[in-house]
């Protein structure tokens, strides 16, 4: 009998050990380009959900997670589909955490994710003509859509009490769709924009873009670019001139670098960024400080969002396929369910696995709405003394 038995337990460990995978995410971002110093902490966040979830043995009966990176230059959609395309035909990823930039975002969806049927979830990309790209089902972002982004500035204007601005934004699908979101919706609060013009990015000399903004006047700049590109550029030629003292400061812009670049040349400039006061954040904040890595950097706690949805709809759906799993991704990040945070991921695989619902709160509060994107939570800031200071959140 106990020959009997044993060899009954070892067919049980053989069959579990067949079952578990080496499931491969790729995490595809913008590790050269105008957003080179966040994404660095973007990668860190999506690479610490899935350590979480390797180290737990929960998913999969036992499946390990690896990351495989990729470099979508955040700038250039024929380089980030190249690398999109090896990280699925050469890596066989099962999915894709990324990309950043909304253009690179695009190009990697039509081009690379819809042909393949591969689950693309961004923890960043913003622009609002993404609500209703062609994806099959297959897309979702963790970061609000700038249609959101847009409500908010306007508000933090009329609450601060400016009349008018003119917007400098990066001549690309992020910058045009940022910018007119923002007239928009400041112009319908009453608001004045005095001009609205496109910079290009990679400009030694701003001091032609300045002059028009000058011009035109206003009582703050709106610069929505990025923050290690023209965005910046913008703003030095406009402190050089005297251009402007005031500068609003959008997602894209955000960065510890205007720190180090602007210190208190910045004082009383302020902007937005995905973000919430939720239990979660500060949870999340304390497992990056631990792991090495800026948790309050932008899109962080975002990429850690996007990496446990995919692991958690893996687990809903029994598989790790991404023609099983797209049909789950709305289930675990929405309520009804048992919340999840940042740290429980084993719990939620574990309660999955029960047949128990979850709603996976995460890091930023995570709620998917319409085509499974962010419902949109942001925090504003402000520079005092030269640092980047937390107002409130909206």
């Amino acid at each position: 009998m106990k020959k009997l038995l044993c060899a009954t337990a070892v067919a049980a460990i053989s069959a579990a050990a067949a079952q578990a995978e080496d499931i491969k995410i790729g995490v595809i971002l913008g590790f050269t380009g105008p957003l080179e110093s966040i994404t660095p902490h973007m990668a860190a966040g999506a690479e610490m959900a899935m350590k979480e979830v390797s180290d737990s043995g929960k998913l999969l009966d036992g499946s390990t997670v690896t990351p495989v990176r990729g470099d979508s230059t955040c700038v250039d959609a024929a380089a980030a589909t190249a690398a999109a395309e090896r990280l699925v035909t050469t890596d066989k990823v099962n999915a894709i955490m990324g990309a950043d930039c909304s253009g690179v975002t695009g190009a990697i969806l039509a081009n690379v994710a819809v042909p393949n049927g591969v689950v693309m979830i961004s923890p960043s990309a913003t622009s609002p003509g993404l609500s209703t790209a062609e994806d099959n089902g297959l897309f979702f972002r963790t970061a609000p859509s700038d249609a959101r982004q847009g409500e908010v500035v306007a508000a933090i204007l009329k609450d601060r009490g400016i009349g008018s601005v003119a917007i400098s934004y990066t001549n690309n699908d992020y910058g045009k769709g940022l910018a007119e979101s923002i007239q928009r919706n400041f112009e319908a609060a009453g608001g004045k924009v005095t001009i609205s013009t496109a910079h290009e990015d990679g400009k030694a000399d701003y001091s032609a873009e300045v002059g028009s903004l000058a011009s035109a006047g206003g009582d703050a700049l709106v610069v929505a670019g990025y923050v290690d590109q023209g965005g910046s550029g913008v703003i030095q030629a406009a402190l050089d001139t005297g251009a402007f003292s005031t500068f609003v400061l959008p997602d894209g812009m955000y960065g510890t670098v205007l720190e180090e670049k602007f210190g208190t040349s910045l004082d009383g400039s302020f902007g937005d960024v995905p973000g919430t006061d939720s239990p979660g954040a500060a949870t999340f904040v304390e497992m990056a400080t631990a792991a090495g890595f800026e948790g309050t950097s932008s899109f962080t706690g975002e990429s850690y969002d996007a990496a446990a949805l995919i692991m958690l709809a893996m687990q809903a759906a029994k598989s790790s396929s991404s023609a099983d799993f797209k049909d789950k991704v709305m289930d675990v990040a929405n309520a009804p369910g048992e919340p999840i945070y940042p740290g429980e991921l084993a719990k939620g695989l574990e309660l999955i696995a029960a047949g128990t619902d979850i709603d996976y709160v995460g890091a930023t509060a995570v709620e998917l709405i319409g085509p499974g994107e962010s419902a949109g939570n942001y925090r504003e800031y402000e520079f005092k003394d030269g640092k980047i200071t937390t107002v409130g959140f909206r």
